[in-house]
């Protein structure tokens, strides 16, 4: 088992090497350091509050349920960093490129990709017309974690499907 893990964690390095090394390439830094904000806490919570006083009828409930799933994504991430209190790609491979004042918190799960996802994926279930922007949108904030060297790809992952997760219970518990 533990040669299994050993080999996994392995792959997960190499991957983000492969995708941080291009970190002092200008446009691709200035693209990602724009789009990690997607997923950070301004940017998700004040997005999702304007939806809702924008929004009347059945658009309305999609962005409640959006907001719902926002926070309440919170709790399970909170929880899992604590019982797996994994260090940031950064802190444990030498080579990695990271922006200054990096997050201190642990890495697993990634809290900017299950932000995202928990809060497109209500739209996506409402609107699955949309899911041709969202998913990529929220593809890309995890990519850019990796990109940053904050994150291994099993956070994104993890982050991922937990938002994905949070937004489609919420969507089923205020809009079905």
């Amino acid at each position: 088992m533990m040669k299994i893990i050993h080999a996994v964690y392995g792959f997960e390095c190499r991957l983000l090497q492969r995708v941080n090394r291009h970190y002092d390439k200008k446009l691709l830094n200035l693209f990602f350091r724009i789009i990690t904000q997607f997923g950070g806490a301004d940017i998700t919570i004040a997005a999702s509050f304007l939806l809702i006083i924008i929004s009347t009828g059945e658009p309305r409930l999609t962005a409640i349920s959006s907001a719902l799933a926002l926070s309440a994504s919170h709790i399970p991430v909170h929880v899992i960093k604590q019982l797996f209190p994994r260090k940031r790609p950064y802190l444990m491979i030498e080579s990695t490129k990271f922006p200054t004042n990096p997050l201190q918190d642990h890495s697993f799960p990634s809290g900017h990709t299950t932000a995202i996802f928990s809060v497109v994926t209500p739209y996506i279930l409402s609107i699955p017309q949309l899911a041709f922007v969202l998913i990529p949108l929220g593809t890309c904030v995890g990519i850019s974690r990796i990109y940053l060297g904050l994150h291994y790809p099993s956070d994104i992952l993890a982050g991922g499907m937990l938002g994905t997760l949070t937004g489609v219970i919420c969507f089923c518990l205020l809009c079905l």
